[in-house]
């Protein structure tokens, strides 16, 4: 087996957070492995909204940490969400000057969106809903242009390389049906979320809990894995992954409504449309399974506008049959973000000496039960540029790694019946039968393909929703109590066996 030394930081995954951390390593050589080529297979590029940030004059750092903290139903760390606003503007301003094209107002200021649970309009947009992209290109662009970073395209992350003190020391990666060692000082996964894993989803169908997987086989402490955020409105048009129609679009009025044409959101929460996702996406849920349907209605709100200020809707719309200028939008709801990952501090270190973690895939604290709107790729671009920095500063331990052996692969088929399961059982609404029914088959499933990353991801959510028998924020229980303590669940796996063996 071919065993290439990187002496600097190897950073799996491409998305944003993974591209600020390489970023951020400089001087440090950056080594970013991905499977997908850049732009592909990463959700961040997919991102409508924008970045929640304090940047305009009636706004404040400590207003966003706040709202963060409310939204996240008692769940999140203050001092994570502290850091996330305190850094968040400088962080806007520095893709900007990479060149991501934010809207601006006359006056030249950041044009912002107000979303759900915000006090404040301060969601930074590219072009009302090409934000994820727009930031991308220009973060690529930069990449690309950085002599310190390396970008090798095609590499699958199959496992994680230790040294016999536990010490992570590098990956396991698939290139071209080889297998190749990558080791390293440090590493920063940076793998993206669980929405492959469910069978209703916004993001790309290659995220499936992979790295979280494989951390936490390697025994990282793993938190909060049961708070699957549902996004409200993925547009139904039977595509997969679903497209998605961003919340921005209720921020700018748009109105939620039923088969008949009736509003429906006053019924469930006294902000309506603006409430937080956890309950715009039950509220869309139910409508859906009473047999009225759900709907959302933007003709008034934006209209014959749509090609201009929401482009990407407004082409999903229509590839789907749907003129969003003179039709309401068929919604559903959709698995859209995994507030739960591989724990990390501040700076991006896990459990585990030598391994780091950013993005979704990391658990900083900072979502708690529900994630605010729009901190997502804040998150990314602020804590992945605070693992780069770390894991650029690590000292390097010298030590020989362990062979791996490569975890084993999950057939199509599996992975279908995975995915159905997945949005039945572990969806927006939840019960002990479902889970169960869910934990069985995916006892029955490593019995016949072994221990597969997107089966051991989709048993921790599974298992932690199971033992949760109360609501939670986005973790939602029909048959528990209303309200649950505010404690959060913390993992650990014991490393199996065989997943070391002598040089």
């Amino acid at each position: 087996m071919e065993r290439i030394k990187h002496d600097g930081v190897l950073i799996v995954g491409a998305g944003l957070a993974g591209l600020s951390a390489a970023l951020a390593a400089a001087p440090r050589k950056a080594l970013v492995l991905t499977g997908a080529p850049l732009s592909q297979g990463c959700s961040s590029a997919w991102a409508q909204g924008g970045m929640a940030a304090a940047l305009g004059s009636d706004d404040a750092p400590d207003l966003h940490a706040a709202d963060t903290v409310a939204a996240g139903a008692g769940l999140v760390d203050p001092a994570m969400a502290a850091i996330l606003a305190r850094e968040g503007p400088q962080a806007v301003r520095t893709l900007a000057a990479l060149g991501a094209p934010f809207d601006r107002t006359v006056d030249g200021d950041f044009a912002t969106s107000l979303e759900a649970a915000h006090s404040r309009s301060r969601v930074a947009r590219v072009k009302g809903d090409q934000a994820g992209r727009a930031i991308m290109d220009a973060v690529i662009a930069a990449t690309l242009s950085s002599r310190h970073v390396t970008v090798r395209a095609g590499c699958r992350l199959r496992g994680l390389l230790r040294d016999a003190e536990g010490r992570v020391r590098g990956v396991l990666a698939e290139e071209d049906g080889q297998l190749i060692e990558f080791t390293a000082p440090a590493t920063i996964l940076a793998t993206g979320g669980v929405g492959g894993l469910y069978g209703v989803t916004t993001t790309p169908p290659e995220l499936k809990g992979e790295g979280l997987a494989l951390a936490a086989l390697a025994g990282a402490t793993i938190a909060d894995p049961e708070f699957v955020q549902f996004h409200p409105t993925a547009i139904d048009i039977g595509r997969d992954p679903a497209p998605l129609a961003t919340e921005a679009l209720r921020g700018e009025g748009a109105k939620l409504i039923d088969g008949a044409g009736e509003a429906f959101m006053g019924r469930y929460h006294p902000d309506a449309e603006l409430a937080p996702r956890d309950v715009v996406a039950r509220a869309i849920h139910a409508e859906r399974e009473a047999g009225h349907g759900a709907f959302l209605d933007a003709r008034a709100a934006v209209g014959n506008h749509f090609p201009d200020e929401f482009p990407a809707v407004f082409a999903a719309c229509l590839s789907g049959g749907v003129d969003p200028r003179v039709q309401p939008i068929p919604v559903a709801p959709a698995c859209h973000y995994h507030m739960g990952g591989i724990v990390t501090d501040a700076d991006g270190a896990t459990s585990l000496p030598g391994l780091y973690a950013a993005g979704e895939c990391a658990s900083t604290g900072v979502h708690g039960a529900n994630r605010l709107a729009s901190n997502s790729l804040l998150e990314a671009a602020v804590f992945g540029a605070r693992a780069g920095r770390a894991a650029a500063a690590f000292e390097d331990p010298k030590t020989r790694p362990l062979r791996a052996t490569a975890a084993p692969d999950l057939p199509s088929e599996a992975l279908a019946r995975l995915r159905v399961a997945m949005s039945r059982d572990a969806g927006v609404v939840r019960d002990a039968e479902g889970l169960t029914r869910l934990l069985a088959l995916i006892d029955a499933l490593e019995a016949a393909h072994g221990r597969a990353p997107p089966l051991v991801a989709a048993r921790l959510v599974a298992q932690a929703a199971l033992d949760r028998p109360a609501s939670l924020g986005a973790h939602f229980r029909a048959d528990g109590p209303a309200d649950a303590a505010p404690v959060r669940t913390f993992l650990n796996l014991a490393p199996p066996a065989s997943s070391i063996a002598a040089e």
